[in-house]
């Protein structure tokens, strides 16, 4: 039975292959995890529906693939028998194997068409232009990495290293050898962390082979005395890369900056973190500016909005979905807090906390990082004093919130020693004009400034 490409949800016309976990040969039980996807900038793990033992994989790693279009082919009961069988009897001529395979077993390895419709998930049907594969000749084999094939290779009970999906797809990226992590997860498995614990504790690399110009890929760190480093684009920084170039290209863009005192949200951030209500909870100046964001975006809703091209309208949307753009190991990344406006601080503190774990995880779903509203970067937190951020396709506009220091600053007509911070924001020059978008900032460093009329808005 063929398993084609679902439909992950929000309108998504394909996926990036990123890996199988199985392979040719293995068998699968209902709902085992057989491969892992990437779209919107999510890494998915695809299910199979239906258990039996896996004949062909129809795409490889990198590959694009659309909604519909096969993946596996998997044999169930008799295929599997059938599979067997053909493994067994290789070096017989094949004109010897069809006469030897009963009429029964011949009749159950070919599926019918209902069969094939009630074992595919949504998204089922041909598409107008099916997944593109590499040649699969006889005997025949791409060349790859060793780290493209990371961690199946390594001997465990099941076949492959025990490891978690999205500490598999990260051992993979940055080249660690997963036979070398000790796992801490359920059943001794791999997790992110550990990852991490071996990138510190400088655990070995995998190195490429040799390979063809036309297939160059390089894993971990270069080899003494090579001048360049050729990396593949694919995965979220080919997404991202298309998303900025849309941005740049289609949308006229304007900013405008504020630096404001940050002195008295400092002193409002340490008291409430004493409190029972924050105890727990890392409170960070990014939920406090986020909480002024959407207090200024009741006053100002033509910030919240999106250029609807096609019906030729400007979109005000009267909810806010609040984008956190995260610095993750597998690249930018901006899950969003749905529904943003009805939290309080302490809601918003927890959430932004959820979002950039999920996000640094790889658990992030698609649901998370689509829909987005309005977005809030944090530059500051590289030390860098402020950004010019391009805003995302979708929304009109995007603040930066830039590094937070001491500074001399002249308080109550006096040189004083304050806390200082400068916000940036990029518009949308289509639906928000210079006053407007100068007149939101103001306002948002203007409760940051006086955060106690900001309470006085919660």
């Amino acid at each position: 039975m063929e398993f084609r490409l679902p439909d992950l949800g929000e309108g998504l016309a394909d996926a990036e292959l990123v890996s199988w976990t199985v392979q040719v040969g293995d068998r699968v039980e209902l709902n085992q995890t057989i491969a892992e996807v990437e779209t919107a900038k999510a890494q998915v793990a695809l299910p199979c529906p239906f258990a039996g033992t896996v004949l062909e994989l129809l795409a490889e790693p990198g590959e694009t693939v659309p909604v519909g279009a096969p993946l596996i082919r998997v044999g169930v009961a008799a295929d599997a028998a059938g599979a067997t069988a053909a493994g067994q009897a290789v070096d017989a001529p094949a004109e010897q194997q069809a006469v030897d395979a009963p009429a029964e077993q011949q009749a159950a390895d070919a599926p019918t068409e209902q069969q094939e419709r009630q074992s595919v998930l949504v998204g089922y049907g041909p598409d107008s232009e099916p997944v593109s594969r590499r040649a699969r000749a006889r005997g025949e084999r791409a060349v790859q990495s060793p780290a493209d094939d990371l961690g199946r290779r390594l001997p465990t009970p099941g076949g492959r290293a025990s490891a978690t999906p999205a500490a598999r797809r990260l051992a993979r990226e940055i080249g660690v050898d997963l036979a070398a992590v000790a796992g801490s997860g359920p059943e001794g498995a791999v997790t992110v962390n550990d990852l991490h614990g071996a990138r510190r504790d400088h655990i070995p690399i995998h190195t490429a082979p040799p390979v063809t110009p036309g297939h160059l890929t390089v894993v971990g760190k270069p080899a003494s005395g090579e001048r360049e480093t050729r990396t593949p684009i694919s995965g979220i920084r080919k997404r991202t890369a298309a998303a900025m170039v849309a941005s740049a290209q289609h949308i006229p863009q304007a900013s405008t900056f504020a630096t404001t005192d940050f002195t008295g949200s400092m002193e409002l951030l340490d008291h409430l973190r004493a409190t029972p209500t924050f105890s727990g909870l890392t409170l960070t100046p990014l939920a406090l500016v986020a909480k002024a964001a959407l207090v200024a975006l009741t006053e100002y809703p033509e910030i919240n909005a999106q250029w609807d091209e096609a019906n030729q309208e400007i979109v005000t949307k009267h909810y806010v979905n609040l984008g956190i753009a995260v610095a993750s190991e597998r690249g930018l990344l901006v899950p969003n807090l749905k529904e943003a406006q009805t939290m309080s601080l302490r809601d918003l503190t927890q959430e932004i906390g959820r979002a950039a774990e999920s996000a640094r995880s790889g658990t992030a779903t698609p649901a998370d990082l689509t829909g987005g509203t309005f977005t809030i970067t944090n530059v500051g937190v590289f030390g860098v004093d402020t950004g010019v951020p391009l805003v995302n396709p979708g929304e009109a506009a995007i603040l930066c919130l830039g590094s937070i220091r001491k500074r001399p600053w002249v308080h109550r007509d006096e040189l004083a020693v304050r806390w200082v911070t400068t916000l940036g924001l990029s518009f949308d020059h289509r639906m928000v004009d210079g006053e407007q978008g100068s007149r939101f900032l103001a306002t948002i460093a203007a409760l940051l400034e006086d955060p106690l009329t900001l309470l006085g808005r919660v």
